[in-house]
């Protein structure tokens, strides 16, 4: 069930939209955020909100990659896999973090503080190789970098 304070925030963004869809990325987030992954209640509670179909949002949130449709990590890692950032290292910086985690790209370690994705574009282009954690952009990123920064983010939360 959504707190009264989320559904009513989510209700403003939704009435302030020119149309539903266009506060869709903005319900699913906030559901997310309150959540920790868009979950089927979450689906259809942003349906309701939107006056979309269960349907409808399913495949909103499949379009996204920064919604999740099955639980992740307390930290999410996304590194970038674009042409720019493959071409400065960010295939050797995924690998080197798969290693350093102890899982494979797409998983969750086993205390579930972090999940590894790749990820098609961050627009950080030019400071490639890209990683982003919650919303903030990290870049250029060497592997020794990136491995720090995220046991700085592992250790905070």
């Amino acid at each position: 069930m959504i707190p009264t304070q989320l559904r009513q925030e989510l209700e403003q963004r939704v009435a302030k939209a020119i149309t539903p869809r266009e506060a869709a990325v903005d319900v699913m987030k906030g559901l997310q955020r309150h959540y920790g992954w868009l979950t089927d209640e979450a689906v259809a509670d942003a349906a309701l909100l939107l006056g979309l179909s269960p349907l409808q949002v399913e495949e909103l949130a499949t379009f996204y990659e920064m919604i999740y449709r099955r639980p992740v990590g307390r930290v999410v890692v996304h590194v970038c896999d674009s042409i720019s950032c493959w071409a400065m290292g960010g295939e050797t910086l995924l690998r080197h973090l798969e290693q350093r985690l102890g899982i494979a790209a797409g998983a969750t370690t086993a205390d579930n503080a972090v999940t590894l994705l790749p990820c098609c574009c961050l627009g950080n282009c030019g400071n490639g190789p890209a990683l982003m954690i919650g919303d903030r952009l990290f870049g250029p990123v060497s592997p020794e970098q990136a491995a720090a920064i995220i046991a700085g983010h592992r250790e905070s939360r």
